[in-house]
């Protein structure tokens, strides 16, 4: 049969722009459908505007760092407008590259929304295009819950450009998406609270890295409320809201980001039109070659309930064409894949916690340090470092490492090499420290 393409892809993020540039590398006639900027979460609404506002929320701790280094830093003022305007200047740069390569590559742009016809046939706007494979890449969205007041919570595509700076702000979850967010916004000058129904933050991390954080969040005066749930949020006539939990308190804050995870962005998309199997958890079911249940229809990326970071829908991108154009040999190898969250202090983990490595080996040691960074030696700054190795003490390989201190996701990068190429505590321990810094810490560890 003649198509009109020969692979459709829905989603312009990171997962479907990889897709799309690689398979029309290979030769073939590609066309990629987004009906938002291109570039997805990540770009616009994600990873990249998050970073920047981490930079951002630092500068604040360094002013205070600075008296002990003999610094006299006169009185600085944060202004937000300066920041929102000069974050949506790169967002639009960085939009105008994806479409350059995007184009360049060969690929076909289709602005609207996408939706699934049948098993070779999509339809954009009122048009309808046939392919011989199509990929679902549409990534997730913010989980908000059909509350009454879902018109008076904020999520995560919202927060980059509030009208107005929050002075305080209610954050409810306690995941990485939350705590970063609490992190940037207190270092920018909120007064903040995270609120959740749970016992600790970070849930499924490490239990020694979720208490240390904890702490640490402490210390620069985030309040970390547990078992604690939002019961109401009314706005007020001086447009503040307030907010009533589930034990009678309440609150008057200025926005509440609600961040209590996301959901695949499959609305209207066609699944049940062509029968595509979904997961109990409404993600798409896929194979390890990344086909749904109709073989001309693929999908990656958040949309499949897997790991959700921006370098393995890339990696599965990869693969994934792989399989089409080349030959096929790679495969997607999910174990120890290093992940970082920008908190102030930053995570760094790689490999397993603790209690996992206790339930799948029989003979673990575990070693750990926790230490004032020499920074601080005359900062006066009360933040501390804490690292952990956990091997299994039966072949000596080093199964799982978490950090967090300044830095964390740097420092990970390099020993995630290491550990995904097998390495032992005898490789750590033969290893000369680069003295001084925090990182020596995981090469000397002796306890």
């Amino acid at each position: 049969m003649n198509y009109d393409f020969d692979v459709f892809v829905i989603g312009a993020g990171s997962g479907g722009v990889r897709t799309a540039r690689m398979a029309a590398a290979a030769g073939a006639k590609v066309a990629v459908a987004d009906d938002r900027a291109l570039g997805g979460t990540c770009v616009n609404v994600g990873c990249v505007p998050k970073k920047l506002y981490t930079y951002a929320s630092h500068f604040s701790h360094d002013v205070a760092n600075a008296a002990g280094f003999g610094w006299q830093v006169p009185a600085v003022k944060f202004d937000w407008p300066t920041l929102v305007a000069n974050k949506k200047h790169e967002i639009s740069r960085l939009n105008t590259i994806y479409g350059n390569l995007l184009n360049s590559s060969g690929a076909h742009v289709i602005a609207g929304y996408a939706q699934l016809k049948d098993a070779h046939t999509v339809t954009v706007s009122n048009q309808d295009y046939t392919a011989e494979r199509i990929v679902i890449a549409t990534g997730g969205t913010p989980n908000i819950p059909p509350v009454g007041y879902a018109d008076l919570l904020i999520s995560s595509d919202q927060i980059f450009d509030l009208p107005e700076f929050p002075k305080r702000l209610l954050v409810v979850g306690a995941g990485y998406i939350a705590l970063e967010f609490a992190c940037i916004f207190q270092g920018l000058g909120s007064q903040v609270e995270v609120s959740y129904r749970g016992d600790l933050i970070m849930r499924g991390f490490d239990q020694d890295v979720r208490q240390f954080v904890d702490q640490e969040m402490r210390k620069q005066g985030i309040v970390l409320s547990y078992q604690s749930q939002v019961e109401n949020v009314e706005k007020q006539t001086d447009g503040s809201l307030l907010v009533t939990f589930n034990d009678g308190s309440s609150r008057q804050v200025d926005q509440v980001l609600m961040a209590i995870g996301r959901n695949p962005r499959l609305q209207g998309i066609g699944l049940e039109r062509v029968g595509i199997q979904t997961t109990a958890s409404g993600t798409i079911a896929v194979n390890d070659k990344f086909q749904t249940n109709i073989s001309s229809i693929y999908a990656l990326g958040d949309v499949t309930g897997g790991i959700e970071l921006t370098p393995v829908a890339l990696a599965e991108a990869m693969t994934l064409v792989n399989h089409w154009y080349g030959d096929g040999s790679k495969t997607m190898d999910y174990e120890f894949i290093p992940t970082a969250v920008f908190t102030q202090p930053n995570v760094g983990t790689i490999g397993l916690t603790e209690q996992q490595a206790r339930d799948q080996y029989s003979h673990i040691d575990v070693y750990s340090a926790d230490f004032k960074p020499m920074k601080h030696t005359l900062s006066g700054n009360d933040e501390r470092s804490f690292m952990k190795l956990i091997v299994d003490k039966t072949s000596d390989r080093v199964i799982g490492l978490h950090i967090v201190g300044e830095g964390a996701g740097e420092m990970l990068q390099g020993f995630g090499v290491a550990i995904k190429a097998g390495a032992t505590k005898a490789d750590f321990d033969a290893t000369i420290g680069i003295h001084p810094t925090s990182a020596e810490e995981l090469v000397t560890m002796r306890v």
